[in-house]
Parts: C-alpha cells; sequence; structure tokens
C-alpha cells in the first residue's frame, strides 16, 4: 500500500482502522480464532464418539484450567465417575488408568475452549486500543463474545444432561443446541472475517438465480449438520448399516412409530438417521449443481473445483462412517468435513454478495489533510 497512517501520523482513530492493513490483521484474527472453533468441534465429535464426556463432573470455569496433580485427587475424580449411571451401566470394572484416558479427552476439549476465549479476548483488547477496529464493528465482536460466552455454559448445560438417573450419555437435544450454537457462532467469526477483506461495496454481485441456488445449498447442508447432531446423539448410525436401501427399503420401517409425529424426527433412530440420509443427497444435488454453474462462470474456478471436492469426500466419508458403524476416526472425519464444507460454501455465498451479514461501512471521504491515506485504503 503506497500510503499508510504510519506516515501521516496525525491521522484519526477512524483512519487507521480503515486501512487495508488494519482490517486484514483483524480479519487474521478472526480467521485463527475459527479455525480454532473447527478444532473445537473436532474435538468435540472426539469426546463424544469415546465417552468421554462425562469423566468430569464438576463446572469449574477458572480452578478447571487445572488437571489433577495427585493420586488422591485422581481417586476422588474417579470416584464421583463412579456415581453416574454411564459407569455402572456401561464401564462398570472401568480401572483408574482408563478413567484417566477419557478424563484428559475431555480435559483438553474444555482447555481448548478456554484457550479460544483469550485468543478471542486478548487481541481484541489490543488491537481495540490500538485503533485497529473500526466502530462499526465493535458491536459485533461483543455480540460474537457473548455468543462464545454463552457457548461455555449451553455446553455445561449439556454435560449435566448425563448425569440424569439411567442416562448414559448426553441428552440428543441438548447437543444439537451445543452444536448449533457452535455453527452458529463459527459461521457468523468467518463471514465477518470475509467481509473485512472484502466489504459488500467491493463484490460484484452473481446473478440472482445462482445466490439464491447457493443459499438453498448452505442452508441444506446446515440442516445436514443438524440433522446429523441427531443421529450422534440417538446413535442412530449404529443400525442400518448398509448404503444406499436400509435392510433393503428405501424408507425404513419403523418410521412412524412414535407420536405425536414430530418425536419421529428427533428421538426415533430409524427416522433420525433416514431423515440425514435424505438431507445429506439433497445438499449433495444442490451443491453439484452449484458448481456446474460455477464452472460456466458463476464462481471463479478454483472455489468452483473446491466446493465440488469438498462435497464429494464428505458424502463419502459419510457412507465410509455408516458402512463401518460410525469408528472414532470416521466419525470425527466426517463431523469436521462437514464444517469445511459449510465454511466452503460461506465463501461461495460471500463471493456471489449474499445478504448474511454487512461489513463495516467505508469511512466517508472527508477533506483534509489525511485525504492521501484514505485515497489508498481498501475502502
Amino acid at each position: 500500500m503506497p500510503f499508510d497512517v504510519h506516515n501521516f501520523p496525525d491521522a484519526s482513530r477512524l483512519d487507521r482502522a480503515a486501512t487495508r492493513q488494519s482490517r486484514a490483521m483483524v480479519a487474521v484474527w478472526l480467521f485463527s480464532v475459527a479455525t480454532m472453533i473447527l478444532v473445537m468441534i473436532v474435538i468435540g465429535g472426539a469426546t463424544r464418539l469415546t465417552g468421554s464426556g462425562l469423566s468430569i463432573m464438576e463446572w469449574a470455569p477458572l480452578m478447571g484450567v487445572l488437571p489433577p496433580m495427585s493420586d488422591n485427587e485422581w481417586r476422588r475424580l474417579f470416584a464421583l465417575y463412579q456415581q453416574i449411571p454411564q459407569y455402572s451401566l456401561v464401564n462398570s470394572g472401568m480401572g483408574l488408568d482408563d478413567f484417566r484416558h477419557i478424563f484428559w479427552l475431555e480435559w483438553t476439549h474444555r482447555l481448548w475452549g478456554r484457550l479460544i476465549g483469550l485468543t478471542f479476548i486478548i487481541p481484541l483488547v489490543c488491537f481495540w486500543a490500538t485503533a485497529r477496529i473500526e466502530r462499526s464493528l465493535l458491536p459485533k465482536l461483543a455480540v460474537l463474545l457473548a455468543l462464545g460466552a454463552l457457548q461455555g455454559g449451553v455446553g455445561w448445560f449439556m454435560v449435566s444432561s448425563g448425569f440424569f438417573p439411567d442416562a448414559t450419555a448426553v441428552s440428543p437435544g441438548r447437543l444439537v443446541i451445543h452444536l448449533v450454537l457452535a455453527l452458529v457462532l463459527y459461521g457468523a467469526i468467518v463471514w465477518t472475517g470475509l467481509s473485512l477483506i472484502r466489504p459488500p461495496h467491493r463484490r460484484q454481485r452473481g446473478h440472482p438465480g445462482v445466490r439464491v441456488l447457493a443459499l438453498a445449498s448452505l442452508a441444506a447442508v446446515a440442516l445436514t449438520i443438524v440433522a446429523g447432531g441427531f443421529v450422534a446423539g440417538t446413535h442412530a448410525g449404529l443400525i442400518f448399516n448398509t448404503f444406499p436401501l436400509m435392510d433393503g427399503r428405501l424408507v425404513p420401517d419403523g418410521y412412524t412409530d412414535l407420536q405425536p409425529f414430530l418425536r419421529n424426527l428427533t428421538e426415533n433412530v430409524a427416522a433420525v438417521q433416514f431423515d440425514h440420509r435424505l438431507l445429506a443427497t439433497l445438499s449433495l444435488l444442490l451443491v453439484s449443481a452449484l458448481v456446474v454453474l460455477g464452472l460456466r462462470g458463476a464462481l471463479p474456478i478454483a472455489l468452483a473445483l473446491g466446493l465440488l471436492m469438498t462435497i464429494l469426500l464428505q458424502y463419502a466419508l459419510g457412507v465410509t462412517t455408516l458402512l463401518l458403524a460410525v469408528p472414532v476416526s470416521a466419525g470425527t472425519a466426517h463431523q469436521a468435513g462437514a464444517v469445511v464444507l459449510l465454511t466452503v460454501l460461506l465463501a461461495v455465498v460471500h463471493h456471489l454478495g449474499g445478504r448474511l451479514e454487512t461489513s463495516p461501512a467505508p469511512p466517508p471521504n472527508h477533506a483534509g489533510s489525511h485525504a492521501a491515506p484514505r485515497g489508498s485504503q481498501s475502502s
């Protein structure tokens, strides 16, 4: 950039925040936080698949950062775990060494969440103190911070459901709430970062039909992930391990067994798995159509090809995970693939000018001694 506020020491805070350099710095920070959330979602998937999520029975936001430091503390925590139904009904006879194995995974999951909070708060304060954040962006960052704090509380709300009588895992409904909030937070951060490096006034809006298809694809993938959360919560992936039919039928027997009917969508394992399959296939068709239009000029070639590779890999991972009856490695990869696919679709919608949110407005072009640096900014 030929001019920067460093060349003009009298430049205002508004000028400094609106430079291409400042926006790029803030965007890199947001993308780093989003990457950590993606890792958090993957760790959460591994925690669920290994049954580790209930190994810590205490909610200690501050002191919980320290792991057990003595043999007596390990034995105290193990004694607490032995009092919950998961131990007596699933892991009866588990020794202290096996307990340590599942404990460390859950502890890592919670520690990573705390690190995400610090990675968000510390740079936020630094950027604000050095006038690198535009005023219009501050309320949005405050909302993101609040969502992150809420996610921690929702995480404990989910875990506590696993301590109910006869419960051997967390509530599927609470699991989905926790997952959805994580994805909303992740998507909002990614979108904000994209809008900083490519504001709306610098984007060329695509054909309305292509934008509608992109938004429909994004919605279908999001619903598929939500349905996948119910598959995970009800352990529906452990049955009907054939594809494309379910025990020789397109629609499985017992799809409408529960009354009222809406219960089948969240509690009936046959219906839950079928819905996930159906939505995944719908997503594949919509995204494939979007790729075709993209390769015909609606999208940059690299973005269209990236979208094609992501959807095909994710669909293949889903089928593989099902056929293998949800091994930890495949299940974790499938969950990670879902977030990556969501990310690529967010980039596509953003490129096409879809109106999910707007970035900070460009600063006014005031006349005066600082006209030179403003004329060189990305805004």
